[in-house]
This record gives structure tokens, sequence and C-alpha cells, in this order.
């Protein structure tokens, strides 16, 4: 089911989306959707990765660094 949902934008991010909307032919909703669905990712993968760090802490695992050691 679709809903509708408003928001309040200041005069210069409201240009921002207008001048980006119109140069790449997608409407301002559209790219507020994307924006919105990336930013939900964004936040959840922060959520999990604070979940995940005890356990990974306890390993050894301190640093990106140290993940990437050993998964390459």
């Amino acid at each position: 089911m679709d809903s509708i949902l408003t928001i309040r934008l200041d005069g210069e991010l409201a240009r921002a989306l207008a001048r980006l909307a119109k140069r790449t032919g997608r409407s301002r909703s559209e790219i507020a959707r994307d924006a919105l669905r990336r930013q939900l990712a964004v936040l959840q993968f922060e959520q999990l990765r604070r979940r995940a760090l005890p356990f990974a802490e306890a390993r050894g695992y301190l640093t990106d660094e140290d993940v990437f050691r050993d998964v390459s």
C-alpha cells in the first residue's frame, strides 16, 4: 500500500532537489524515495554493526583492516 509523506524542505534543499530532478529527468519524489531508501539502509547497517561489535571485538576484530585482512 502506498502512503504519502509530507516533509518541509528549506529553500536551498528544495532548489537543489528541483535542479537534480530537472537534470536527471526524474521526479522529485523518485529522488526523495531513493535517498530515503539509501539512508534507511545505512542506518540499518549501523545498527547491525553496533550489535555485532562486541562479538567481533571478542574475537580480535578491532578495525576494518582486521576484517579485510582475514577475508582477503
